[in-house]
């Protein structure tokens, strides 16, 4: 082999190790969002190494940051499977890399693009770069169900990127981080003008942060709330012994609670309510359905029949829902999750290894009704459906009908005390930046919170301890930018500016080379 050769190979090796190290670390902010400068910094290094390369390498880089980051970001996935499902070991941790490395395929795609089509010129490229990255995200978002957990711009949630997230969301803050960050890669120039760039993504980032946040919403009712916390482990909350008693505490906190909307998370009750003896439901009835009642609740519990098929949903009681079909308001989760709540066609094979009781539930209405609380207009949703803000999104079609109060539902016990807990909160807070809706979180093992109109944590619970929390939310009224555009054309609007970008960098440098 000629020496040249070797080093090249060299230089390939260590810039994938590079990649993969920047990619590993790239999962921190997600966690402690005050380091969101780390994950910019990160950028910039993938930007400049990719920039420095052919589309091959550019491939290979982005293949080995994406791969690295969702592996370090989503590593919980592995006690789901091994610790609850007995998948073995090896077998868990092969399906964590697989998955890593198929959904960074998008991220090798983008970064390819980015060095096949660059131009040499600061502007165009970081546009260009900025534009793959959010394909590359929109992409993981999208396409197969979807799975962008740990996107680029949660990260950023508490950062002065965040007061972007009413006018273009999550994904838009992601787009906006890589320009930035693009703009920040080292010049070759040997002159003042290198430093141009730079100083332009830096006065962007400042020009940002001076601007102020936009209030797009404005203050309704107040309401207090008990937010219930069951704490029940995962691979007890179907057994016989551990069961009555985690039901007993959950009708005696429901009965005595003092706040006027009370919300117990998902599957809190694991059974059809015709499964439930006379004397648990009876009462919950009376005390939440009664005229002149001052109490509601929103309890998470699984629905339907053997006939019908099964969902994941909600029930909420109120005198109103007397008259509803059902007895009680309905709320259906809508996006399932993967493998948990539905099996991909052609991979009943891998489910069948594990001993997980998986469901296969029927899917509610992407629009959903509020539910009426005391003029309030509530919307719940369950565990990771707050992760599709384009849903939620759907549901500010109609200003007059649209949420004023977000409540999520949630049970991440699969995934124990895990960074998943950390991650989801930032993730509601990003919704409720978005939309500039408070957002209440009643979980089982946390965290169970308050959040305001701003995206800030305003009460909350300590994960992992059984427990009640009473609070105040204040509802909002009135639409966001993201909310209106995203609640008629979802992220389209987002897919369709990036690809022109794409487009005309890709025309540009075919002209170039005529």
């Amino acid at each position: 082999m000629p020496p040249s050769a070797g080093r090249a190979r060299l230089h390939w090796l260590v810039d994938a190790v590079l990649a993969a190290v920047g990619g590993a670390l790239f999962s921190l902010p997600f966690i402690h969002t005050t380091q969101w400068p780390a994950q910019i910094a990160l950028m910039v290094l993938l930007a400049w190494r990719c920039g420095a390369a052919g589309p091959g390498r550019a491939a290979l880089l982005g293949e080995c940051f994406g791969t690295a980051w969702l592996c370090a970001g989503t590593w919980w996935l592995y006690i789901s499977m091994h610790r609850y499902g007995g998948l073995p070991a090896v077998l868990a941790g092969l399906a964590v890399l697989g998955l890593s490395a198929f959904l960074s395929l998008y991220l090798a795609a983008a970064m390819a693009a980015a060095a096949r089509w660059r131009s040499g010129r600061a502007l165009p490229d970081a546009a260009l770069f900025a534009a793959c990255w959010l394909l590359a995200e929109l992409a993981r978002a999208l396409l197969f169900t979807g799975f962008p957990w740990v996107a680029s711009g949660y990260a950023q949630v508490d950062s002065p990127l965040a007061m972007l997230a009413p006018w273009v969301g999550v994904y838009g803050i992601g787009c906006v981080t890589a320009f930035i960050a693009a703009l920040l890669v080292p010049r070759g120039r040997r002159d003042w003008r290198r430093f141009l760039p730079a100083a332009a993504g830096l006065a962007l980032l400042v020009a940002i942060a001076l601007a102020g946040r936009s209030e797009f919403s404005r203050p309704t009712r107040q309401l207090t709330v008990s937010l219930l916390q069951t704490n029940v482990a995962q691979d007890e909350k179907f057994s016989v012994e551990r069961m009555p008693q985690a039901l007993t505490w959950l009708q005696q906190q429901l009965l005595a609670a003092p706040g006027q909307l009370v919300v117990a998370p998902e599957t809190a009750i694991p059974l059809l309510p015709d499964q439930l003896a006379p004397d648990y439901w009876e009462p919950l009835k009376q005390r939440f359905q009664r005229n002149g009642t001052t109490h509601v609740a929103l309890i998470g519990l699984p629905l339907g029949s053997f006939e019908l098929g099964y969902t994941n949903s909600v029930a909420g009681l109120s005198p109103a829902t007397l008259r509803a079909p059902d007895g009680f308001y309905r709320y259906d989760k809508h996006h399932l999750v993967p493998f948990g709540e539905f099996i991909p066609t052609g991979f009943h094979w891998f489910t069948e290894m594990m001993n997980i009781p998986l469901g296969d539930f029927n899917r509610g209405p992407v629009v959903a009704p509020s539910f009426e609380v005391f003029g309030e207009r509530v919307a719940p949703n369950i565990c990771y459906e707050d992760l599709f803000g384009e849903e939620l999104a759907a549901r500010f079609r109609d200003p007059s009908a649209a949420p004023t109060i977000f409540a999520n539902l949630s049970n991440i016990g699969w995934f124990g005390d895990s960074i998943a807990i950390p991650q989801h909160l930032q993730i509601s807070r990003m919704r409720s930046l978005e939309f500039q809706r408070p957002m209440l979180r009643a979980t089982n093992t946390g965290p169970t919170v308050v959040i305001d109109h701003l995206g800030q944590v305003t009460k909350a619970l300590t994960p992992f301890t059984l427990g009640r929390l009473d609070g105040a939310v204040q509802g909002r009224d009135g639409l966001t930018p993201f909310a209106r555009w995203a609640s008629v054309a979802g992220l389209w609007p987002l897919v369709l500016a990036a690809l022109l970008v794409v487009l005309a960098a890709a025309l540009a440098r075919r002209r170039s080379q005529r």
